[in-house]
């Protein structure tokens, strides 16, 4: 008898290495669980799809019927009429000051976290922790706290104070997004600039930033749109303010914005009120679905440009 057959007898041991293999109870029991978590996420993945499907749906039908060149370029007008010229250009001061605090300070952090902390060093991980639950804290307390701090001080609700609160909420997410982003650069871009003596922050500007450039930006646009729908911490630090006239300075008094438009107009004793509500709804939907897809778009040729 030959080594192999010496070592493995199938005569003996009652095995056909011919016959179909069939599933034994553990494998028939791992296949049964695998199957129903399959099908328990796709439940949840189509259950999750059809919420924001009849969300954007109730809110386009309610609230296309408001939509005309005049509801978006004329001022609102006495009890519900006219437009909301005015909340969306306060929207675009007050979200846009809020990005120039919070866009620098987030990326700032992410390199540091990156490129100058170790990842398991003390200041790393405790900045870390920082960061997530500061993104978790309830948007209405940090109205509250803004409104300690800068409200309260000065004796008046303003613009600059809901930026502030808007930057704090956005901050988190930049500096993470910026974070995850930076550590897709690949390794040998930062041995290439060791090796040719570079400086780090030099390699930063000139190597790392720019790879990263287009994650950033997706972070930086998805913070921005969520910034953009905050109710609750306005209600704090920026609630009080003329709603028929144009605000284009933020300091010293209270600008308009759709969230607050929204909120004041949707219980006004007017029919036409609340179809100027969901009418407004309806612009900050479509600014925040159209911001989501382009951050999805930026970060494809982000991901894209860095695998190549």
């Amino acid at each position: 008898m030959s080594a192999v057959s010496e070592t493995f007898d199938t005569s003996r041991s009652g095995f056909d290495a011919t016959s179909p293999l069939t599933a034994s109870g553990n494998l028939r029991r791992r296949t049964l669980v695998s199957s129903a978590i399959t099908l328990a996420a796709s439940v949840s993945a189509a259950f999750a799809v059809a919420l924001l499907i009849e969300v954007a749906y109730t809110v386009a039908s309610k609230g296309a019927g408001a939509l005309s060149l005049s509801f978006l370029t004329k001022n609102p007008a006495g009890l519900a009429g006219g437009g909301i010229a005015n909340a969306l250009i306060g929207t675009a001061l007050i979200v846009g000051f809020g990005a120039l605090i919070a866009i620098p300070i987030g990326v700032l952090t992410g390199i540091y976290l990156t490129e100058f902390a170790g990842a398991r060093s003390a200041p790393a991980r405790a900045l870390k922790l920082m960061l997530d639950l500061l993104q978790g804290v309830p948007t209405i307390i940090v109205g509250v706290v803004v409104f300690g701090l800068i409200v309260a001080p000065a004796g008046r609700e303003s613009g600059f104070a809901g930026s502030v609160a808007l930057a704090i909420v956005m901050l988190p997410l930049i500096a993470r997004s910026s974070q995850e982003v930076l550590l897709l650069v690949p390794a040998s871009l930062r041995e290439a600039a060791d090796s040719l003596g570079v400086e780090r922050w030099r390699a930063v500007r000139g190597v790392i930033l720019p790879a990263a450039m287009g994650g950033i930006a997706t972070g930086a646009i998805l913070s921005v749109a969520r910034a953009a729908g905050e109710t609750a911490p306005l209600l704090f630090v920026n609630s009080i303010y003329n709603p028929n006239a144009t605000q284009l300075v933020i300091f010293g008094h209270g600008v308009p914005s759709i969230p607050i438009y929204i909120f004041t107009t949707y219980d006004l004793p007017s029919p036409s009120a609340l179809t100027s509500a969901w009418g407004a709804a309806f612009v900050l939907l479509t600014f925040i679905l159209l911001a989501n897809v382009l951050a999805r778009l930026l970060l494809a040729r982000t991901r894209a440009k860095i695998a190549a």
